[in-house]
């Protein structure tokens, strides 16, 4: 097996595009390299390790032990280089074509990403905005893999090597069909929890935030479904008597889109904020902090517009 002194370190951008994408014209297409260069590139890196790497399978390759050990290190070195460039790189949105690897929250990207989008192809054409789920449980792990480059969720304190920027504020309202029997009349603790309820939970959890105020109130609620996803939502309250608590914004919009009714709960809800979290090593990074800026403005005037 080669040393590091002998090896070509070139290569490694061959070897993880490949890991990345687990497939060659793929990875080629990710690079910029015709096929035949990549599979030379390969075969070279094959000999100077002395192991096969990546093994033909239908639909794609399959990384060997080696290659499986490798992808982690090589991947998290080419990142850090990249990042560390990227922080002494000027920085042009009218002309950079620069990726932005991020992670929103479904309810973030709902009322975040059509106005960021939006500022982008006006002032940052050339540029790419990549999303990818995050939430409680997975957005410390995205940040740490280099995965995405910051988060945007409802979140807990981060550790000290993280910046985290307050966004939104948010409230909640309650969202039915119309002609639901909680549509009229007064909306009762004993009342709201007379009807299943429809819970949005991406990680499974059933766990929301009404019910801590319901328990105490002396009416726990009764789910009639968890579901991952908010696309299905409006169809499911529009064939059931489910109800669903959202945060406001999403659920006047939801409401307005899909003929829906928005009443308000019977319980206090305490109040909970989008962050913004990132690790500081961007904080220098000019790409970086125009994407910050923009998505903080972006966020001040979705709320005064709410």
């Amino acid at each position: 097996m080669a040393d590091l002194d002998s090896l070509d370190l070139n290569l490694l951008r061959v070897f993880d595009a490949v890991a990345r994408e687990r497939h060659v014209t793929r990875a080629a297409r990710r690079l910029h390299l015709s096929q035949p260069a990549v599979s030379n590139a390969l075969n070279r890196l094959r000999q100077a390790l002395g192991d096969e790497l990546f093994l033909r399978r239908p639909g794609g390759v399959e990384p060997t032990e080696l290659a499986a050990a490798l992808a982690g290190p090589v991947a998290e070195v080419l990142d850090r280089l990249r990042e560390t460039l990227a922080v002494h790189a000027p920085f042009d949105p009218a002309t950079s074509d620069r990726v932005f690897p991020v992670a929103f929250s479904e309810y973030a990207e709902a009322v975040l990403a059509p106005p960021l989008l939006e500022a982008m192809a006006r002032r940052a054409p050339g540029c790419l905005l990549a999303i990818r789920h995050a939430d409680r449980t997975n957005w410390q792990d995205l940040l740490e893999r280099s995965e995405a480059q910051l988060a945007v969720a409802v979140l807990p304190e981060p550790p000290a090597i993280y910046t985290r920027v307050r966004l939104l504020p948010e409230e909640f309202l309650t969202v039915m069909r119309a002609g639901h029997p909680l549509a009229e009349g007064e909306m009762t603790p004993a009342r709201f929890v007379s009807v299943p309820h429809l819970l949005h939970s991406p990680n499974g959890s059933r766990d929301g935030a009404l019910d801590g105020p319901l328990a105490e109130a002396g009416h726990p609620r009764r789910l009639g479904a968890v579901v991952a996803h908010l696309a299905g939502v409006p169809g499911i309250l529009a064939r059931t008597d489910m109800i669903i608590t959202l945060s406001a914004r999403l659920a006047r919009e939801m409401a307005r889109a899909h003929g829906l009714v928005v009443r308000a709960p019977p319980v206090a809800i305490r109040h909970t904020r989008l962050s913004l979290v990132f690790h500081r090593r961007f904080e220098a990074d000019p790409g970086h902090a125009w994407l910050r800026r923009t998505l903080i403005a972006l966020a001040r005037e979705v709320a005064s517009a709410a």
